[in-house]
């Protein structure tokens, strides 16, 4: 029986997650446990702990149930981590600091013999300007935001705890994940999500960068795909780099808007509505917005193909819930 730990449960990845565990046979007989500091009323069916991550002793206790898989997706995200820097650090950073050493800490007292798969959530935020037209493998990380500079930061440890052996980690650069289902976030890119999410339930959108902004997207479905498609991927693969661009399909807001023209009609544009945020710009004019994700794609990760099937996604999977 595999343990398999999700850090992050109770969001919206995490639900999502759990749910592909559950209804696939990628962990057979999983013992799932999902940990969190809340879960949605209507949850994924599955063993749920509460608590904040940020606990050095609640690091250690997690540890100590020694989970075969972790997916470590917790986090505050960019737009909060831009605001209130003390907390995206003490969560983003130092969360993954404590929980990597109460592993080890596990690994040093079984003598060697526990080595856990750990599966990180990192961004493309991780890459900082000025762009080539497409960011290839080689690209340099070098983040322009707080967000990315904590994800930067645990990347380097997931490598650094995986090469001395303590755990066996890798380290995932995900696309901005849309359409996100549920109410909006506090994530600076939360408007590609929003500018089609609200029109499809009849509501306003608000647009507040330009519409020639272009950005690198995959769905919450490819997501889960990711996670689970690295929990069992042969690792020496990487051969030490292990830190991965996934693949997404890159777009103009513009071009959002026309693929949810052709799914939902005229009627559903006309609810976006311009309204310029200078720190929302400030923010997203710092991303990235092409990859040529040529090693995830050897090894496997594969994402949407056009927006339209991004869109026809969120349709199948979240509309009607």
């Amino acid at each position: 029986m595999t343990k398999i730990l999700i850090l992050g449960g109770g969001g919206m990845i995490g639900q999502k997650l759990a749910q592909r565990i559950i209804d696939t046979d990628i962990h057979p007989g999983a013992d799932l446990t999902l940990f969190d500091r809340t879960f949605p009323e209507v949850g994924v069916p599955a063993k749920t702990l509460t608590g904040t991550i940020t606990d050095t002793v609640t690091a250690q206790s997690l540890a100590a149930t020694r989970p075969d898989v972790i997916y470590a997706l917790a986090a505050v995200v960019s737009g909060q981590a831009e605001a209130e820097f003390a907390l995206g650090w003490d969560v983003n950073m130092m969360a993954m600091w404590h929980l990597l050493n109460a592993l080890k800490a596990e690994h040093d007292a079984a003598s060697g013999a526990y080595t856990p798969r750990v599966v990180f959530t990192s961004s493309i935020a991780v890459f900082g300007g000025p762009f080539p037209d497409k960011i290839g493998d080689d690209f340099l990380s070098a983040p322009q935001t707080s967000y990315g500079a904590q994800k930067a930061a645990c990347e380097l440890m997931v490598t650094d705890f995986s090469r001395k052996g303590f755990i066996d980690g890798l380290s995932l650069r995900l696309p901005t994940i849309c359409v996100r289902p549920g109410a909006p976030n506090a994530a600076a890119s939360g408007f590609f999500s929003g500018i089609i999410r609200e029109p499809l339930n009849g509501q306003e959108a608000i647009l507040p960068v330009p519409d020639t902004v272009r950005h690198w997207h995959a769905s919450p479905r490819a997501a889960a795909r990711f996670l689970t498609h690295a929990a069992t991927l042969d690792t020496a693969l990487l051969e030490g780099r292990r830190a991965l661009n996934l693949p997404g399909f890159s777009c103009t807001v513009a071009e959002q808007i026309e693929a949810l023209r052709r799914v939902a009609g005229q009627k559903a544009v006309d609810l976006i509505k311009p309204v310029p945020d200078p720190a929302i710009i400030s923010i997203v004019d710092g991303w990235p917005r092409d990859f040529a994700p040529d090693r995830a794609a050897s090894l496997g990760f594969e994402a949407e193909q056009n927006f339209d099937q991004i869109i026809r996604v969120y349709l199948e999977d979240d509309l009607a819930s």
